[in-house]
C-alpha cells in the first residue's frame, strides 16, 4: 500500500526544511521533561542545545520565527559506500529478469520474518491480488476489510470480483475492531484482512479466533508494518499469509515491490505459478514450459535489480526500527499530556511496531475549536511536516464504478449493487470521524531523528495550542 502523499510536494518540503538558523520552542514543562532521564537508548543530537524562547511567540504561519529550521532524515536512503557494489554487479551481469539474486531476497525476507516461504511480486497491491486469488477467493464472495486503510486493500478485494464489507475500527488503536467483525459474517464471507496500519499491528489475538470458528481466510495486510511483532512474532506470518509493500516510502524501500509469505507451501507454489503466467510450478506440477501452462496467471515477477536494491535496505531494517520504536516512545512520552493530543495506543501483547507513520489524534476543541486543516498548516510551518491522512473508502464513487461493471452485474443480486444500501451498511462512524475530523500524521523518517528533534516536534505542538486564538484569524 502506498501512503498518501502529504498536503505539499517534496521539493517544498525540502525548502521549507534546509533553512538554517533558529532552534527550538520549548515550554517550561517541556524543557523540564528534556532534563530527565529517559528508559530509551536513543544517540543524543551532537548539537549544542538550541535557545530555548517561549511558546507565545508568534506563530510561523503568521510571520514568526518556526520551531525547526533543519532539513529532516531524508528517505530513502542510499549509501554507495556499501549499497552500489551489489547492484552494479547485477546491472553489468546482464542479468536483469527474476533469477538468482530475487531468490536470495526472497530466502533473506522470509528468514528475517521466520516464514517459510518468500515471493517477491512487483507491488504490495498485486501480492494482496495473488493471495486472494490462490485462495481460491472470487466472484460472489465477500472479504471484511477495515475502513482506514490505503485503497489497495480495497482495490485487490475488487480485482478479484469479491465484494469488500467494511468493518469499523478502534480510534484508539486505528486497528479494524475485532469486536464489530462477528456482526459483519455472512454466508458470502470467505476471508479476513486484517491490515496493519501505520505499521501499528491488529489485534491478531482477537481476530484469529473468530477466523477459525467461522472458517475464514486469514489474508495479513503488513505492507506497512515491516518487522512489527506480536508476542514477538512477526506480523505477516500469523495468518494464512501475509502481504508486504516495498514502494518507495516505506520502511524497507525498493521503489516499486511486494512480497508474498505463508509457511503453506502448496499455496505458495500456486502462488509463484500465478505470478509466472500460470505454468506449473513445484508441487503444482512441471516447470516445462513446454508441457503447456495448466493454471490461469499473470506476469508479476520482480527484478534482479530491484533485489539488490533490497538486500542493501534490508541490511539496515532492523536498526532503523529500533530507532523508530525508540523515538516513538519518547515523543509519545512528550505529547501525551498536551491536552487534545491523543496518540496511538499498542495493543497489550504488541512487542514491537514498524511506525511507518506516528500517528495522533487532534481533538479542535482543546485548541478553542481550531480546525484541523488549520493545525495541520502551523505545524508544518513551525517546520514539522504532517498530514491528515486518509479519507473515508466505503463511500467513495470507485467502489459504484465497480459495482456498475459487467461483471459485477452478473454475479451479485441487484440489492446488493444498490450503492446508497451499500454505503448504508458499511458506515463506520469511527473511521469517519479519524478521517474527517482527527487524524495526524507524522511519516517515518522523522522518527529518524534525534531526541531533540522528537523535542522539537512537542515543542512546535505546545506552540501551536498556545497560539490557537491567534491562527483562528486565519480560518
Amino acid at each position: 500500500m502506498k501512503t498518501p502523499e502529504p498536503n505539499f510536494s517534496r521539493r517544498e518540503f525540502l525548502r521549507r526544511n534546509s533553512l538554517t538558523g533558529l532552534g527550538a520552542v520549548l515550554t517550561p514543562s517541556l524543557l523540564a521533561n528534556a532534563a530527565e532521564k529517559s528508559a530509551f537508548t536513543v544517540l543524543d543530537d551532537p548539537r549544542p542545545a538550541a535557545p530555548a524562547f517561549s511558546v507565545a511567540d508568534a506563530p510561523a504561519l503568521m510571520g514568526g520565527r518556526p520551531v525547526r529550521t533543519k532539513e529532516w532524515p531524508i528517505w530513502p536512503q542510499w549509501i554507495p559506500e556499501t549499497d552500489e557494489k551489489r547492484l552494479l554487479e547485477v546491472m553489468r551481469s546482464g542479468v536483469w529478469s527474476r533469477a538468482a539474486v530475487v531468490s536470495e531476497f526472497e530466502q533473506q525476507w522470509a528468514a528475517t520474518l521466520g516464514s517459510k516461504r518468500c515471493l517477491a511480486v512487483v507491488n504490495g497491491t498485486n501480492a494482496l491480488i495473488t493471495s486472494l486469488a490462490q485462495f481460491d477467493i472470487r466472484g460472489g464472495d465477500e472479504v471484511l476489510i477495515p475502513p482506514y486503510t490505503f485503497i489497495a486493500t480495497v482495490s485487490a478485494v475488487l480485482a478479484t470480483g469479491a465484494m469488500p464489507v467494511f468493518v469499523d475500527i478502534d480510534p484508539n488503536t486505528f486497528q479494524i475492531d475485532p469486536a464489530k467483525i462477528e456482526a459483519k459474517i455472512t454466508p458470502r464471507t470467505k476471508a479476513i484482512i486484517p491490515v496493519h496500519i501505520l505499521g501499528l499491528p491488529a489485534d491478531m489475538t482477537r481476530i484469529l479466533p473468530i477466523a477459525r470458528k467461522h472458517k475464514l481466510v486469514v489474508i495479513e495486510d503488513a505492507c506497512q508494518a515491516h518487522l512489527a511483532e506480536i508476542n514477538h512474532r512477526k506480523v505477516g506470518t500469523l495468518g494464512d499469509a501475509g502481504c508486504f509493500s516495498f514502494q518507495n516510502s516505506k520502511n524497507l524501500a525498493i521503489g516499486e515491490a511486494g512480497a508474498v509469505v505463508s509457511d503453506n507451501s502448496e499455496f505458495m507454489d500456486r502462488c509463484f505459478s500465478y505470478q509466472n503466467f500460470g505454468n506449473a510450478y513445484g508441487s503444482a506440477g512441471s516447470v516445462s514450459v513446454s508441457l503447456g501452462t495448466p493454471y490461469q496467471g499473470t506476469k508479476l515477477r520482480l527484478t534482479e535489480y530491484q533485489a539488490a536494491i533490497g538486500l542493501a535496505q534490508l541490511k539496515r531494517l532492523d536498526a532503523q526500527t529500533t530507532t523508530r520504536n525508540e523515538n516513538a516512545a519518547y515523543l509519545k512520552s512528550k505529547i501525551k499530556d498536551i491536552p487534545g493530543i491523543v496518540p496511538y495506543r499498542l495493543y497489550d501483547d504488541v512487542t514491537r511496531a514498524a511506525f511507518h507513520l506516528f500517528a495522533f489524534r487532534y481533538k479542535k476543541d482543546a485548541f478553542k475549536g481550531l480546525p484541523r486543516e488549520v493545525f495541520i498548516k502551523a505545524l508544518s510551518a513551525e517546520g514539522v511536516p504532517c498530514q491528515k491522512g486518509y479519507a473515508t473508502l466505503n463511500n467513495m464513487p470507485y467502489l459504484n464504478d465497480a459495482f456498475q461493471s459487467k461483471n459485477f452485474r452478473k454475479i451479485y443480486p441487484k440489492e446488493m449493487l444498490d450503492f446508497k444500501s451499500y454505503v448504508e451498511r458499511n458506515r463506520c462512524p469511527e473511521n469517519e470521524r479519524i478521517c474527517n475530523e482527527e487524524a495526524v500524521w507524522l511519516t517515518q523518517n522523522l522518527l529518524l531523528g534525534s531526541r531533540q528533534d522528537m523535542d522539537e516536534i512537542a515543542g512546535a505542538i505546545e506552540k501551536v495550542r498556545a497560539n490557537a486564538e491567534k491562527l483562528l484569524t486565519l480560518k
